[in-house]
């Protein structure tokens, strides 16, 4: 008996290829993220341990005060890129959860496919089975049943 391939086997192959892609996606995207908020952190921190000497010059007071106001705009981007890498992520992973999904469908369909195969193979065996069986049995009985004498 012919055994039929599975049609969709190229696309199953390449849904597969596209959720390993996914999944690679994925796993640097949540990297990046996890820098931007490592960094953020280190930015945040930083400026939560500046401290200002109780008396300095007015000059010096002010170029002070610029200097933190700096930190704090590069702390809040800091955390802004942070904010946006993890939404990114997010996204990515959905992706990958969505390429996941299609390839499970498929893979679904594979399975039934090979299980329909075996079922026909099954079927054909039990048929030739049942014809040999059947086959001896009517060898039998016309070897001993009624003659065109009796």
């Amino acid at each position: 008996m012919k055994q039929t391939r599975f049609r969709l086997q190229p696309v199953l192959e390449l849904r597969r290829t596209e959720e390993r892609t996914a999944a690679a996606s994925a796993a640097a995207a949540a990297t990046a993220a996890a820098e931007a908020d490592r960094r953020a952190t280190e930015h945040e921190t930083a400026l939560g341990s500046a401290e200002l000497p109780r008396t300095m010059p007015a000059g010096s007071f002010v170029a002070a005060m610029v200097l933190l106001r700096t930190a704090a705009t590069d702390a809040a981007d800091a955390r802004a890129l942070a904010t946006a890498s993890a939404e990114q992520a997010e996204a990515v992973r959905a992706e990958w959860t969505a390429a996941a999904q299609r390839t499970k469908g498929l893979e679904r369909l594979a399975e039934r496919h090979r299980l329909a195969q075996q079922h026909i193979a099954d079927v054909a065996e039990e048929r030739a089975a049942d014809d040999l069986v059947t086959g001896r049995a009517v060898r039998v009985a016309g070897l001993r049943g009624p003659t065109w004498r009796d």
